[in-house]
Order: C-alpha cells, then sequence, then structure tokens
C-alpha cells in the first residue's frame, strides 16, 4: 500500500499543480520572447564562480557587455494577472528580476516558457482524461446494470451492441467525425465533441464489469430478501447494487483516465485537439516532429514525461486497488 499511497500523493500534487498552473507559472504561457527562442534550462546555482555557497538559489545574467549580475530567485513574486475563479491575483510562486530570464525546461520557437506551458497543457490534458472517463463510467454503468439484474433480450442485445463498439477503430472515427464538423465550429466545441466521442466509445469495457458483478449481487440474500419485501428494481439496483459496484468502479477509473489522456495526446499531436496558442500535452509534443528540434532541443520532449508520470501513478493505485478486490470476497 505504500506504493499506492506515494502514487496518490504524486497524482495528487499533479494535479493541483495544473489547476493552479497560473499562479505556479514564472510567466503567462502565452507569452512570446523571440530573442530567447529555443533556449535551454537555466541553470539555477548556489554556489556562485568564487565557490561561496548562496542561502538563496540564483541565476546570472549579463548586465551589459562586460558585466555578470547574479540574480536570486524569488518567492510570490508580482506578475501578469490572471483569475483564479471570481478573484484576480497578480502573484506568481517564483521568479527573477529583470534583465535575468528563468526557464526551468527551456523555451519553445517562439520564446514561450515550456514550464509554465506544460503546468496549462496539464488542465486541458488532465480534463479532458476525467470528462472521457466520468462519460463513459456513466453510460457503461447504467448499461451493465441493466444488463446484468434484468438479462434475458436485454442483457444479450446491450453485450452486443458493446462487442460491436469495441471493434470499432476509434481513431479512424475521431478523424472522420472532425473532417464533417463545419469549419464555423469553434475549436473548443469541435474539442468537447470529439472528447464526448471518445468517452462513448469506451463505455463497453466498464459496462461488461459491471454487468458481471450485478450477475453476481443479485443473488446474493439480502437483494432477494429486499425484492422479497417488495423493494422495486430501481431501488434495489440504487441501495444495493449500485454502492457494493463503487470500488470496481475506482478501478475502472484508475485504468481508463491514463487511455484517455494519451487520446487526448493523440488528437493534439495530429492537430485535432486544441489548438495553438492554448497548450495541451500533445499540441507541445507535435513540435517535435522535425528531425532538426528532436535531436538539437532535448527539453522539447519534456511533455512526453507528464502523461507517463500520471500513467504510472494511476496503475500504481490501479492494481493495489485490484489486489485489495481479490482479497476480499463478495
Amino acid at each position: 500500500m505504500l506504493k499506492a499511497a506515494l502514487a496518490c500523493g504524486v497524482l495528487a500534487s499533479i494535479h493541483v499543480t495544473a489547476l493552479l498552473a497560473d499562479f505556479a507559472s514564472p510567466v503567462p504561457f502565452a507569452t512570446q520572447q523571440r530573442e530567447y527562442a529555443f533556449a535551454p534550462p537555466t541553470h539555477i546555482r548556489w554556489f556562485d564562480r568564487e565557490g561561496g555557497f548562496q542561502l538563496r538559489p540564483f541565476v546570472y545574467a549579463r548586465v551589459d557587455a562586460t558585466n555578470v549580475k547574479r540574480y536570486p530567485v524569488q518567492f510570490f513574486v508580482h506578475g501578469s494577472s490572471y483569475q483564479l475563479g471570481p478573484v484576480t491575483l497578480d502573484r506568481h510562486l517564483f521568479g527573477v528580476a529583470a534583465p535575468a530570464r528563468l526557464f526551468l525546461l527551456g523555451t519553445d520557437g517562439f520564446g514561450r516558457d515550456q514550464f509554465s506551458r506544460l503546468l496549462a497543457g496539464g488542465r486541458i490534458s488532465l480534463t479532458a482524461g476525467w470528462l472521457a472517463t466520468i462519460l463513459s463510467l456513466s453510460i457503461g454503468t447504467g448499461l451493465g446494470a441493466l444488463a446484468g439484474f434484468y438479462g434475458g433480450w436485454l442483457d444479450h442485445s446491450i453485450m452486443r451492441i458493446g462487442e460491436a463498439s469495441l471493434t470499432l477503430p476509434w481513431l479512424y472515427l475521431l478523424l472522420a467525425g472532425r473532417a464533417f464538423l463545419p469549419l464555423g465550429v469553434p475549436a473548443a466545441s469541435a474539442y468537447l465533441i470529439l472528447i464526448a466521442v471518445v468517452g462513448v466509445l469506451g463505455w463497453a469495457r466498464p459496462a461488461r464489469v459491471v454487468r458481471g458483478l450485478t450477475l453476481a449481487l443479485r443473488e446474493r440474500g439480502y437483494v432477494v430478501a429486499a425484492r422479497g419485501f417488495g423493494a422495486t428494481s430501481g431501488y434495489i439496483l440504487r441501495r444495493h447494487i449500485l454502492p457494493d459496484a463503487l470500488p470496481v468502479l475506482v478501478t475502472q477509473a484508475a485504468i481508463l483516465v491514463p487511455q484517455y489522456i494519451l487520446a487526448e495526446l493523440t488528437l493534439s499531436f495530429l492537430g485535432l485537439g486544441i489548438d495553438e496558442p492554448v497548450p495541451s500535452w500533445g499540441n507541445m509534443l507535435a513540435a517535435v516532429q522535425h528531425y532538426n528540434i528532436l535531436v538539437s532541443y532535448w527539453w522539447m520532449l519534456v511533455p512526453a514525461l507528464a502523461p507517463a508520470a500520471v500513467s504510472l501513478c494511476c496503475f500504481a493505485i490501479g492494481d493495489a486497488l485490484l489486489r485489495r478486490r481479490r482479497a476480499v470476497p463478495l
């Protein structure tokens, strides 16, 4: 369980940092500094050139042609204003005074800070993963519970439709769906439509799991007793079947979220998701399609580590939940 607890902590930190991206970013994600195009990550130092240890981390910046000055990293600094819910703020977690620049993960071809874009892109990619997961689990839970509880022709019909949906090539369906959308549809609306399609296409797997669990639970003694006392089918499903299915749904969510984040990454990488200048992890990685960028600027590949970290954490949590579920008999 220690591994699962550590994974929960890392996952929570990623989500909180993405939620507070504007505060945690030293500069707005869309700010262009063309003179710093493809600037490497800034070297943050603790020791000066004379070898002396400094109590505060700092960076070096050139003041003029002959002088280089030390600029300490400052915390809770004033910067560009942004909205945090209904409140307008202008404080950022850290930064350095001009003319120094602080690029933790370097910059892209437009001189935009990659760290700020990584945090802002996390809001898009994580939101897409959770929205698609909630939609998929909602549809799958409802249909799976109905199929397992009532059985018969309803069970047969739902399961056959689910099997057919599992065979569909979702990527080609998304490409076709994006092509059929009118050109006047805003990018954000098109993006939400595609995420909805991804969520709808993924209902079959959780439906099969919930159906199997419902088939087992509907024969339990307390369910039979509730039916004997005249409880309606809706009451039994709501009070007895679905609460027992909650741990399974949480496990399914831990498996589905990484899959849908990777789906969003794929769509944005192919130009079907959120358009520039709004970042997502997918369109940030689209820049490395160019060979010269791939081999010359290694920091442009850092956004690939974010979905990998989220996936590993989710799989660790899902594995822990699955082991615990197997240890507890129905």
